[in-house]
Formats: C-alpha cells, sequence, structure tokens
C-alpha cells in the first residue's frame, strides 16, 4: 500500500492550497479515505474523511472552508483548503485503513 501526498506549501492567511493523496496497493474504490493533519506539539486529528460512495464529514473548523473529494478511476483523493488560516498550519497526512502516507507540510503565514 502507498499513499503520496503532494500539494503542500507556504499560502498566505486568507489563501487556497489543493493537496492531493494518490493512493496504490489497495482497493481504492471500496475503501474510505480521510485526511489528518498534526500541529508541531499537538496531537493528530482527523479532519475529513470520504466514502468510496462520496459521502463526506469534516470537523467544524474546517466546514465550509475545506472540501474533501474523490476520483476512484485515478486511485486519487484531493482535499481543496480555502480561507486558510494560521491555525490550519500543520503536516497534512492521507489514510486509509491502517495505512498512512508520509505527509505534507502546509504553513500559513504572511
Amino acid at each position: 500500500v502507498q499513499l503520496v501526498e503532494s500539494g503542500g506549501g507556504l499560502v498566505q492567511p486568507g489563501g487556497s492550497l489543493t493537496l492531493s493523496c494518490a493512493a496504490s496497493g489497495f482497493s481504492f474504490s471500496s475503501s474510505a479515505m480521510s485526511w489528518w493533519r498534526q500541529a508541531q506539539g499537538k496531537e493528530r486529528e482527523l479532519i475529513t474523511d470520504i466514502s468510496p460512495e462520496g459521502k463526506t464529514r469534516y470537523i467544524d473548523s474546517v466546514k465550509g472552508r475545506f472540501t474533501i473529494s474523490r476520483d476512484n478511476a485515478k486511485n486519487t483523493v484531493w482535499l481543496q483548503m480555502n480561507s486558510l488560516k494560521p491555525e490550519d498550519t500543520a503536516v497534512y497526512i492521507c489514510n486509509t485503513h491502517l495505512y498512512w502516507g508520509q505527509g505534507t507540510q502546509v504553513t500559513v503565514s504572511s
């Protein structure tokens, strides 16, 4: 199983980023996918997930700003992040089942 995230970087407050997670080695189309984040000195937290059918859930702090989506034909899940805030700064990590990607750093700063 491989989960490879990309798309992180430095963005100003109010800006946008789109993260992607390319998956392989398992049945992507029948697997729920999720995005987590871990800020420095804090515990890893689940921020959003998407079912195989596309049903989504979000934590309150990102609801209305972040959008998770997937393309089962491309074995890819995305996280569109808008209206970014400094408190969104973290390593963002893709997850399915017991597998984790390596993470991609998102830094929101002026």
